[in-house]
């Protein structure tokens, strides 16, 4: 905005200009307790829907763990993974999302909520509080979380495809993906300790096992005994065969993924690649030394930072009556 006269004038144009923008932060406008008068007993009912869909169906703690994971790297926490699109254009239609679960016991929370705060909770702090209480119904540590955060209008696949970061990834991508989110390399490994619940379908992996560098080989740093276990479930252009990704231990929140890792047992080439970076090696061998001595609070201030990613706030976006459409 140039101004060459009446500097005052225009100082005063652009701060005008700069509080009428929406607010698009890193957390600005976020904190815990945020309905804490509008609707009390907001987080209680939250954790009494989860607590009734897990006793039915405890295989939905990964699948809706990860909703918010994804809902973040998109756009940000705004909610946009939860819109429905008729022509099926939206974010959960994206290849990479096959795998998620449990919208509709996202929409059964909201409905509960609705009925008791009628037009208060958005469906993005829905997101980030149901996450914390499947950390906590599997075995993981209680963490505060953070609201305000408002709904989004917009859910496109494309962005989907483009924004996710796939189980190929090295660790140059990963850092450098996580960084431009606001997110550490310790943010990166300690999240990546999610992967401790819930499962993968063998697409998502099945490159390792059959043809690695396009020459019909599997990739050398997975161990080869589990390549072969994998080989039994897992046939090739396999779409449909899910596999634990902590075999005997994926319904509860623990360190034996981190573990497996460190065998050559973890399933992505995104988990391997956490092996190639000092930090985040130094990171899996501490915890499975210390017996995860810090993991579990680690856990909980990194979904913390991630829960900031391009938060919509105050007079942005709006507060969607029902998750799968704007209002």
């Amino acid at each position: 905005m140039a101004c060459p006269k009446l500097l005052l004038s225009c100082l005063l144009l652009q701060l005008m200009f700069f509080f009428l923008v929406p607010e698009v932060a890193q957390g600005h406008g976020l904190k815990v307790g945020f309905y804490q008068k509008a609707c009390p007993n907001a987080e209680a009912i939250v954790k009494e829907v989860i607590g009734q869909v897990l006793s039915i169906d405890p295989s939905l703690s990964g699948p809706i763990l990860r909703l918010h994971f994804h809902d973040c790297f998109v756009r940000g926490c705004e909610g946009s993974v939860l819109l429905e699109s008729p022509t099926y254009q939206s974010e959960k239609y994206a290849i990479r999302k096959l795998g998620l679960r449990g919208y509709q016991e996202i929409d059964r929370v909201k409905t509960a909520l609705e009925k008791a705060c009628p037009g208060i909770v958005s469906c993005a702090d829905i997101l980030a509080l149901v996450t914390r209480e499947i950390v906590v119904a599997t075995g993981g540590l209680f963490y505060d979380v953070e609201t305000g955060r408002r709904d989004g209008y917009v859910s496109i696949l494309e962005e989907a495809l483009r924004d996710l970061i796939p189980p190929s990834t090295n660790i140059t991508t990963l850092k450098a993906d996580f960084a431009k989110r606001g997110l550490s390399a310790k943010d990166l490994v300690v999240l990546s300790g999610g992967h401790t619940i819930g499962n993968s379908h063998c697409a998502a992996f099945s490159n390792r096992l059959y043809n690695f560098t396009g020459k019909g080989d599997a990739d050398p740093t997975l161990d080869s005994n589990y390549i072969a276990r994998l080989k039994l479930s897992c046939k090739p252009n396999d779409q449909t065969t899910l596999i634990e990704m902590d075999p005997g231990s994926a319904r509860t929140f623990d360190i034996k993924y981190f573990d497996l890792i460190l065998k050559r047992r973890g399933l992505f080439t995104s988990d391997a690649a956490l092996l190639d970076d000092k930090q985040t090696k130094a990171y899996l061998d501490f915890q499975i030394k210390t017996g995860g001595s810090t993991f579990f609070k680690d856990f909980g201030v990194s979904m913390v930072k991630m829960g900031r990613v391009g938060v919509l706030t105050k007079t942005a976006g709006e507060v969607r009556k029902v998750c799968t459409k704007v209002n």
